[in-house]
């Protein structure tokens, strides 16, 4: 049974330079216990969604359209209030940089305790009871003590997980993790990513996963969604996006990973040029200025916004060249490059 549900959701914000359209038009569902990754470069509009879901747009400049259901209710039309009183039992999330996300004036416990007792009707010995719990579980050693430390007493790891304790005190069943394994060394990433992959199976929550990281998602996700520009490129099964992919840019985004697995003959593929401003979007298909195979569809690349079209079993790409012009330059341009 879907859980989460986005409709063409669009989240544009007026500025003096122009309208910036963060997510244009964005659509994926979500089941319990699944694992979703939303995967792109900075700037496509992966961080706007997941604030948008959690209703942490609402009050300020940003217009907001569509529809975001979670669990049978309609989170864009509903009160500020009420979309806050569903943030930290129905949903929570963990932000990508603790130490900024968490209060230096408090300590970790106090703001775990905070958290908890808005949601439970408890003393705050017995809340505080349960932080040390949650503290020990998410693997902070001594937590009868570290829950009396303050944010910048916590090593970067430390105030992670400590970040991930206070997301799950009220057993969520949506937990959304922006960049979560961001600035902290590989050892430690492996850490969180086996945590977060207990503590799912444990809660059955469903989980979103938002990265630059091709690797922590191949680790995690069930199902990807790349975007570019605001928009949906390419959505599918984890096997589909690493075995099938069909559309450039997610060519260009396995070709800029590193791959440990193989010895190293040749330098990454970068993915030349930028990102587009999402004031001035490219016409078109946003990515036609960046593609190499732009000049096979006639024309259309500069001029049409390409359709989001299902392949098959779900797999979903937006892309004007035909299926089989994307699985013959797979087959035998890109896959070969990726092996040497």
């Amino acid at each position: 049974m879907t859980f989460l549900q986005l409709n063409d959701l669009k989240i544009h914000f007026p500025t003096d330079d122009g309208l910036v359209r963060s997510v244009d038009g964005l659509s994926f569902q979500l089941e319990r216990g699944k694992t979703l990754g939303i995967v792109g470069e900075s700037g496509s509009g992966k961080s706007v969604t997941s604030l948008g879901i959690l209703g942490l747009h609402k009050g300020g400049r940003a217009k907001i359209s569509g529809e975001i259901w979670l669990d049978g209710e309609e989170l864009v039309s509903a009160s500020p209030e009420h979309v806050r009183s569903l943030r930290g039992k129905k949903m929570a999330m963990i932000f990508q940089d603790p130490l900024s996300a968490m209060h230096p004036y408090y300590t970790v416990g106090d703001q775990i305790i905070e958290a908890y007792r808005i949601h439970n009707n408890v003393s705050k010995k017995v809340a505080k009871k349960h932080a040390i719990d949650m503290l020990g579980r998410v693997g902070i050693p001594q937590p009868d003590r570290r829950v009396d430390s303050y944010p910048h007493e916590f090593s970067g790891g430390m105030r992670q997980r400590a970040m991930i304790a206070m997301a799950l005190s009220c057993d969520p069943e949506l937990l959304i993790a922006d960049e979560p394994t961001t600035a902290l060394d590989v050892t430690v990433q492996a850490q969180i990513l086996d945590l977060m992959r207990d503590l799912q199976r444990d809660f059955n929550a469903a989980l979103i996963i938002i990265t630059h990281d091709l690797g922590v998602v191949a680790e995690l996700s069930d199902d990807i969604l790349v975007m570019y520009g605001g928009k949906c490129i390419e959505y599918g099964s984890a096997d589909d996006i690493f075995e099938r992919p069909e559309h450039p840019y997610t060519w260009g985004l396995l070709g800029s990973m590193p791959r440990l697995d193989r010895e190293v003959t040749e330098r990454l593929l970068p993915i030349k040029g930028s990102p587009p401003s999402l004031i001035n979007v490219p016409s078109g298909c946003a990515f036609h200025p960046r593609c190499a195979f732009e000049p096979r569809t006639g024309g259309k690349g500069s001029t049409l916004v390409p359709d989001l079209v299902e392949t098959e079993g779900g797999h979903l790409v937006r892309c004007h060249l035909s299926r089989e012009e994307r699985r013959d330059i797979w087959a035998t341009e890109i896959k070969p490059k990726l092996e040497s």
